[in-house]
């Protein structure tokens, strides 16, 4: 049985617990991580999430994956494969870490980029993040045991988010042309 979903109140100390995991992450990857990012609702200012830290590490290329398994395993992380998500690889969190998804990403990866513009469009746009945040409490409330539903009924919203910031990008290149 799956843990039921669960939406918290922001909490402060979200980007402390990042920063902690940045920096055990970033001794062990060395300079194979470009850079690791905080994603994921506990990575906008005032939203409530559910309390998990989503963490993407960076690389160059997916021809440096087999040594950043090799270098997370010394840290308790197991590879687990992109359960279906090209360009996104997942591990599993080691059981005295604080409660994180880490995701390994090249810097190409699709995947990344909707992360970052995802992350970036609420940040900025308070007002979809707030209608985000009213959506996620009304799925949790209703897929509390469900968390594929939970996650589905999300996409529609995320979709919407990504084409708005697309269209805003669009917008920025045509009048800086």
């Amino acid at each position: 049985m799956s843990t039921p979903v669960e939406i918290a109140s922001y909490d402060p100390r979200w980007p402390e617990v990042f920063a902690e995991l940045r920096g055990q992450i970033a001794g062990a990857l060395g300079p194979l991580a470009q850079r690791i990012e905080h994603v994921g609702s506990t990575a906008v200012p005032g939203l409530p999430a559910k309390p998990i830290i989503d963490i993407d590490v960076v690389i160059a290329a997916t021809a440096d994956l087999s040594a950043v398994i090799s270098q997370l395993a010394t840290l308790g992380y197991q590879h687990e494969g992109d359960f279906g998500i090209t360009g996104r690889e997942a591990f599993t969190t080691p059981a005295s870490a604080p409660g994180h998804d880490l995701y390994v990403c090249a810097a190409n990866s699709p995947e990344l980029a909707r992360h970052l513009v995802f992350r970036d469009y609420l940040r900025t746009h308070p007002g979809e993040a707030g209608a985000y945040a009213e959506l996620k409490r009304s799925l949790a409330e209703q897929f509390r045991s469900d968390r594929d539903a939970y996650s589905q009924g999300k996409t529609t919203f995320i979709n919407h988010v990504l084409a708005a910031a697309d269209s805003l990008l669009e917008g920025a290149d045509a009048t800086s042309e």
